[in-house]
């Protein structure tokens, strides 16, 4: 019998209206998602929570987990992700039950890869 692991935090929860109004998206776990608009339509507003405080949350302004970013750590609501990330909406993500550094996340930028564990959406 094989055995599964369920990660049951951190927990991202992507609504499709501001307020955290509209269609609900869930995600858990470590997970990185590439294009939002191309997977949502729209996103426009977030809650993301974890009972670790070092817990991480990356919006980049550029599909991929490209261009600027803005770093969240611990539980975060956002209620309008208009103009989040240096004027511009985000475009791809990142979530992470442990701290990512900044060190870590330029690498990912740079690179386009997620560190081991993590599941690219």
């Amino acid at each position: 019998m094989k055995a599964t692991i369920s990660q049951t935090y951190p927990r991202l929860y992507l609504y499709s209206e501001e307020n955290y109004a509209g269609r609900r998206f869930v995600w858990r776990g470590n997970v990185g998602i590439r294009n939002l608009e191309a997977r949502y339509d729209d996103i426009e507003s977030l809650r993301f929570f974890s009972p670790n405080a070092g817990a991480t949350l990356v919006l980049f302004a550029g599909r991929n987990f490209q261009g600027r970013f803005r770093v969240f750590r611990g539980t975060t609501n956002i209620a309008d992700l208009d103009d989040i990330v240096a004027g511009e909406e985000p475009e791809s993500l990142i979530i992470s039950n442990s701290r990512l550094t900044l060190a870590r996340i330029r690498e990912i930028r740079r690179t386009g890869r997620l560190p081991e564990g993590y599941r690219t959406i």
